[in-house]
Order: structure tokens, then C-alpha cells, then sequence
């Protein structure tokens, strides 16, 4: 299944995915869009990928967190506009144990947001929207917006 989907993630099904009785952990994360950043109220952010890049560089990421902690793992992330309180992002990651399917876990998501180009524009309430400068590793400095436009 692909990594990047313009409907709803369904993180049951990722849990299912990697699912495996030889794994007594299972760490699972979900990112949200939030109501508010920067003090200013959001409705939605918008997500562009570069999606051929994007899918080989999840991959990437998948297949290096499996190694480096012998578990299994999918990701999945959104593209389009994403509501304020719906999943932008999925990961689910299981392990032979939990510290190893947190670590992954963990991992896939800091790899992503560093290494793969996908690009975020907020709608805010009042109808304006700009776009984020960056979507390297600092939820505080990479989700503030910059110039807003109309």
C-alpha cells in the first residue's frame, strides 16, 4: 500500500500491518491538526508532496527502522487538506519488545519530517493561508507560517 493517501488514516489498519506474534510491542503515533499554533486559530493544513520522492524516501525510512530495531513498520501521511482534528500522519511500528517499538516508532517520524519533501500550508479561521517555511526536525520553529496571503 502506498505511504501517501489523500483520504483518512485508518491507524487500526497500520496496527494490523505490522501486527506479528513474535512481537510483544506494539507502539503506534498519530499526527494531528491541531485548532491553534502561533496564536492563531487553524481550520486546516494543507499537504503537497513531491510524491515520487516522497514514497522511495518513506520507504527508505521504513526499511532503515526496521533494521536498526528488528521491528516491523508502515507509515502513512496525507496529502490534500487535512481538518483540524484529523490525522495528517500514521505510523505504527511492533518489535520484539516495547523500547524497541517505541524507538522505531519514534525514528520514522523525526526521519520523515527531516528527509521527506512534503510541504504543509495552513488555513486559518479567517480565511487567509501561508505557507510553512520548512519541515525539518522543531514542531516549534517548523510550524510557524510565514507571510500569509488571501
Amino acid at each position: 500500500m502506498p505511504a501517501l493517501t489523500p483520504g483518512p488514516i485508518d491507524l487500526a489498519a497500520l496496527a494490523d500491518e505490522v501486527a506479528d506474534p513474535e512481537h510483544g510491542g506494539l507502539a503506534t503515533f498519530l499526527g494531528l491538526t491541531r485548532r491553534e499554533s502561533d496564536r492563531r486559530a487553524y481550520r486546516a493544513i494543507e499537504y503537497v508532496a513531491y510524491a515520487a520522492l516522497a514514497e522511495r524516501e518513506i520507504t527508505a525510512i521504513t526499511r532503515e527502522a526496521e533494521v536498526r530495531f528488528g521491528a516491523s513498520v508502515r507509515i502513512r501521511h496525507r496529502t490534500g487538506v487535512v481538518p483540524v482534528g484529523e490525522a495528517s500522519v500514521g505510523i505504527a511500528a511492533s518489535a520484539a519488545h516495547r523500547a524497541e517499538a517505541f524507538a522505531a516508532c519514534r525514528y520514522a517520524i523525526d526521519e520523515l519530517k527531516a528527509r521527506v519533501p512534503i510541504w504543509k500550508r495552513a488555513h486559518f479561521a479567517d480565511g487567509t493561508a501561508a505557507w510553512f517555511h520548512d519541515v525539518a526536525l522543531g514542531d516549534e520553529v517548523a510550524d510557524r507560517p510565514g507571510t500569509t496571503d488571501a
